[in-house]
């Protein structure tokens, strides 16, 4: 398809990865009909935002919100996606009608996995979670939360934060998944210092639903409370697709380098899973949803003449005191050299680097410029 027939883009999505790929389109010099549709009321907002500054009593209410959007778009807010007809160019919304497209983005991210299969069961996805979540700390109620990667371990954090008395169940170590066994070690010693009673044990079951939810562990131990949070992981929205674009057995939506599905599609954020040496891989992290939209809004425009995506993925959290921000291919493997600081304290600097020569940089409560910690990466820093 010519530039000279790209008159209209559809972007499925009013996320962080919609809203940079819209923002990008228009930079690109694309000034024709653009129109995002958003599954959610509300305008883009920060996701990581969620189950940090959200979630904590006195702090600011508009963490989470981000400046207006400049592309000049028309927003369809509160409306699904329902379908994809690639033959015709349309995409049909649950209110009856369909949009035309020359190029469509999906950006639609993923949903909450949950391990009762109930609907009632309490996660923190989106913003009305966050803010029914917040609204059911002030009462203090005592919480377990079921699941130790970032996101139950952050849930746990501001639970603990908010004066409640917290007990987190893990299948294994938490944050070892993604962040190596010595940096869990730090943070998880740091959450029991704060007072979270952690349990460590294999598969985990949710049975119930609201106030009745409790968590079943493998030895037939039930942990309850007058709270439960599930934080197991998500699962790419890609169901409203069918059969109309190739879907992978993680639920991804398998793209080329520029983020491509066929030259007028384009697939981003946490649905769409990139090239890796080990197969495609998605990438779920906020800083990769915006660097997969604008290489992938430039490809729709560009074609082959755009750039292929180069990430060099960044991660943050904050929990139980300790902000963690890392550059690189996580988890690392082994003890870290120190740039600065050393085992046992923080603020610290450290750095691990692999045999192919990349490497990871992590900071503990250390204030450092991103680019000055990406360049800590490199083989020879």
């Amino acid at each position: 398809m010519s530039g000279a027939t790209m008159r209209r883009v559809v972007v499925v999505g009013n996320g962080i990865a919609g809203l940079t790929a819209a923002d990008t389109l228009r930079e690109t010099g694309f000034d024709g009909e653009l129109t995002i549709v958003g599954d959610e009321p509300h305008p883009a907002y920060s996701r990581p935002a969620l189950s940090k500054s959200v979630l904590l009593d006195g702090a600011d209410m508009t963490s989470h919100e981000l400046p207006p959007a400049g592309h000049g778009a028309a927003e369809l807010l509160g409306v699904r996606a329902t379908g994809l007809d690639l033959d015709r160019r349309l995409v049909a919304l649950d209110d009856g009608t369909a949009l035309p497209y020359d190029r469509v983005v999906l950006a639609t991210g993923s949903r909450a996995r949950r391990l009762s299969g109930l609907p009632g069961e309490l996660t923190l996805r989106g913003l009305d979670d966050a803010r029914r979540l917040r609204g059911r700390l002030a009462a203090r109620p005592s919480v377990v939360v079921v699941g130790g990667g970032p996101l139950g371990m952050e849930i746990a954090s501001g639970c603990l934060a908010a004066g409640c008395r917290v007990t987190l169940v893990s299948q294994g170590t938490p944050l070892t998944a993604r962040l190596g066994p010595y940096l869990a070690r730090v943070l998880v010693t740091a959450a029991r210092e704060r007072g979270l009673t952690l349990v460590e044990t294999g598969p985990v079951r949710v049975e119930g639903a609201g106030e009745s939810a409790r968590a079943v562990l493998d030895d037939g131990t039930v942990h309850e409370a007058d709270l439960l949070v599930s934080a197991v992981g998500d699962i790419p929205h890609t169901q409203w697709l069918a059969d109309t674009v190739p879907v992978a057995a993680s639920g991804a939506i398998p793209v080329d380098v520029r983020g491509l599905v066929r030259p007028d599609v384009a697939a981003v954020g946490d649905l769409a899973a990139f090239p890796a040496p080990d197969g495609p891989r998605r990438l779920p992290l906020w800083s990769s949803a915006i660097e997969q939209a604008k290489t992938a809004a430039r490809a729709l425009v560009h074609g082959q003449d755009a750039p292929p995506l180069r990430l060099q993925p960044y991660f943050w959290t904050e929990q139980f005191g300790l902000r963690l921000t890392a550059v690189g291919l996580l988890p690392p493997e082994g003890e870290p050299a120190y740039a600065d600081g050393g085992p046992g304290g923080e603020p610290a600097l450290m750095r691990w680097s692999r045999a192919d020569g990349t490497g990871a940089a992590v900071a503990l409560n250390y204030r450092i410029p991103v680019p000055r910690l990406r360049r800590l990466t490199r083989p020879d820093s």
